[in-house]
């Protein structure tokens, strides 16, 4: 499957999780889902029950957790951990960039940058022209990695995110300058990979490589 070749849904799922969707949002706009919603949520759970029963777990989550006022947060020593980019990648994916150097497991508080992750996906997901695409590209800049920089706990966060509340958000996770120490670092990881997620991470080794995704350009140079 190439980068922006969609598993196919069925129409009469999508008709019926419509008309459930429906009756909610008529009940309580806040809980209005557009068809591109509706649609990546059945690509991930597959069936109109449990499509319904993870955006209601989603409604509920982004209200307890306050999601619409994130961007209240003081992020001003934030900034450096990830960044939304101006340019697009090559399919017009909004872009993530994360340098893995900016990053601890010993010098955060997790609650905290989770809430930041959280602001950043939600920025870039507005930048979504969701009739071209409605998936993200995030780059893992390993440039100066060590097991230090490697904090387990906001990537399984950030996995889990993306698994049920942002799910077929990810489009590619492009993996670049990773050092050889990392090898050691990502079984771990993929461990928490299912196949679907697996398959979008990508190791780019060159630009030559690294252009088949994005022009190496637009990658932020003062983070």
């Amino acid at each position: 499957m190439s980068a922006e070749e969609l598993a196919p849904i069925n129409e009469q799922d999508l008709k019926d999780l419509k008309q459930r969707m429906k009756l909610i949002a008529d009940a309580d706009p806040n809980q209005y889902q557009n068809e591109f919603s509706l649609r990546r949520y059945l690509r991930a759970f597959k069936t109109t029950d449990d499509a319904f029963q993870a955006i209601l777990k989603t409604n509920k989550w982004r209200e307890s957790y306050g999601v619409a006022k994130l961007n209240e947060m003081d992020r001003s020593h934030l900034e450096n951990k990830a960044r939304v980019l101006r340019h697009r990648d090559c399919v017009g994916r909004p872009v993530i960039y994360i340098p893995a150097k900016n990053h601890s497991s010993s010098a955060r508080d997790i609650d905290e940058l989770t809430r930041f992750i959280v602001y950043i996906l939600e920025e870039a997901c507005k930048k979504c022209f969701e009739e071209v695409t409605d998936r993200l590209c995030i780059v893992f800049d390993l440039a100066e990695f060590s097991t230090a920089c490697m904090d387990y706990q906001l990537v399984q966060n950030l996995i889990w995110l993306l698994g049920k509340h942002y799910p077929e958000r990810l489009g590619v996770c492009l993996i670049i300058n990773a050092p050889g120490i990392f090898s050691t670092v990502w079984p771990a990881i993929r461990m928490l990979l299912d196949d679907n997620t697996a398959k979008k991470v990508k190791f780019v080794n060159s630009e030559v490589d690294l252009c088949q995704y994005l022009i190496p350009d637009i990658l932020p140079t003062d983070m």
